[in-house]
């Protein structure tokens, strides 16, 4: 397991060390839907193009917000599995700043173990999804900064 090159988001490094102390596969996925059970509902309105997450085979939907200069996101799939992907995510990067959210690396789910459990298009679906976070975070901080100005 590879260790990721700038330190974890603490929320983000519990959820690393929860798993990291799972041994066996299946109760990795548990773990992984329990993430998918604790997503608040997602508003059917947001469910438009522009919150849509390209490249995944599911359905994925990310809206992110900025309450006080830290990043809340709201996400939602109609796969159970990417459902406990985005739920990992959204709660592993709530109450972050942008620029923190932006210098994760995705490499960190190689330490909880799920990426070997992962078929290649969910792993795929991961990385696309985290990446789609990472793009809107970004553009919050970009919209705060025209906004300053």
């Amino acid at each position: 397991m590879s260790i990721p090159s700038v330190p974890l988001p603490p929320s983000l490094e519990r959820i690393v060390q929860r798993f990291q102390q799972i041994s066996e596969p299946k109760r990795r996925y548990e773990y992984l839907l329990w993430f998918a059970k604790r997503l608040k509902a997602f508003p059917e309105a947001a469910k438009v193009p522009e919150n849509k997450v390209l490249g995944c085979a599911s359905q994925v939907y990310i809206t992110a917000e900025l309450q006080d200069g830290k990043v809340m996101f709201q996400g939602d799939s109609d796969a159970q599995i990417t459902k406990g992907l985005v739920g990992l995510l959204t709660e592993g990067l709530a109450g972050l700043a942008p620029e923190e959210i932006l210098q994760v690396a995705p490499d960190f789910i190689q330490a909880t173990g799920l990426n070997v459990s992962l078929t290649p298009s969910r792993a795929n679906g991961f990385y696309n999804i985290f990446q789609t976070m990472q793009r809107k975070a970004l553009q919050l901080e970009i919209d705060l900064k025209n906004a300053m100005n």
